[in-house]
């Protein structure tokens, strides 16, 4: 599995839970760029429409060999599910008020391209906080027991 991008800003500002696997359905120019590695998630997040899932404002840079067939750079993408899933992820959404997230973006072992989305329930400001004096304690004692060891 090579991983293309992750979604940093996902886990500073969600609380995350459920994943699920998704293809998705790109162009040949797409794929080309993603090999490249040119891809951002800024802002992204998956919406339900009709019955099918979509993924909005991911952006893949175009691939300048395609010249003329390069598509928009932040069309909503056809995300390749299950309608079962489809069915429990609205429901779950709709339940509990969630959002769903993608966060990583990655190639598998047969060179499919895959997304990674899961449910995510924003922070607020005291959790973030919470979260940044979590991490910096942590370091601290890792500084720490270092020092001592070595």
């Amino acid at each position: 599995m090579k991983i293309i991008a992750t979604n940093k800003k996902a886990y500073q500002n969600f609380l995350l839970t459920d994943k699920w696997e998704a293809g998705i359905s790109l162009t040949g120019g797409e794929v080309k760029s993603l090999r490249d590695g040119q891809a951002d998630f800024k802002g992204s997040h998956v919406r339900i429409e009709e019955g099918q899932a979509y993924l909005h404002n991911l952006h893949i840079n175009p691939y300048k060999q395609a010249s003329y067939l390069n598509e928009e750079p932040e069309r909503p993408r056809k995300l390749l599910l299950h309608k079962r899933e489809i069915l429990k992820i609205d429901t779950k959404m709709r339940e509990r008020n969630l959002t769903l997230v993608p966060t990583k973006i990655y190639f598998t072992a047969r060179g499919l391209v895959k997304v990674e989305i899961v449910f995510g329930q924003g922070k607020k400001r005291y959790d973030k906080r919470a979260d940044i004096k979590k991490r910096e304690t942590d370091m601290g004692l890792k500084r720490i027991l270092k020092k001592r060891r070595g």
